[in-house]
């Protein structure tokens, strides 16, 4: 029961998940996976943890600024993204296309997580 209610643990495990993810696909599809992969889930994790944290925590302050929170939550994801792909590019990483697919797809998976978890919250912050 406390899995349904508990962000924290269904973030490490779905992140979990994506590790075991990348490790089968490291080992069945090589090719696909790109060498700094554990670089883009580490930064993705992190900032996807920092950003629900930060929602989680603005919504129990205001709950009628749900759109603004959510906004701004995109808006820190999507910047701090960039500004990574660009490091990353600019450090020199080779395979560029390889590191934006890798990355996009990571970026998707936890985007649609955050997404899933601001919908079964809307139940409760409505009453």
């Amino acid at each position: 029961m406390t899995l349904k209610t508990n962000y924290h643990l269904k973030f490490f495990l779905l992140t979990g998940i994506f590790c075991l993810l990348i490790l089968l696909f490291g080992w069945l599809l090589p090719s696909t996976v790109h060498e700094e992969i554990w670089k883009i889930l580490f930064f993705l994790a992190i900032t996807s943890y920092l950003v629900g944290i930060m929602s989680l925590w603005l919504l129990k302050g205001s709950s009628e600024n749900l759109l603004q929170v959510k906004l701004l939550g995109m808006i820190i994801r999507i910047l701090s993204s960039l500004s990574f792909i660009g490091i990353m590019v600019f450090m020199g990483s080779e395979n560029i296309l390889l590191f934006v697919v890798n990355f996009f797809i990571l970026f998707l998976f936890y985007l649609v997580f955050d997404i899933y978890t601001f919908l079964a919250n809307l139940r409760p912050i409505s009453k």
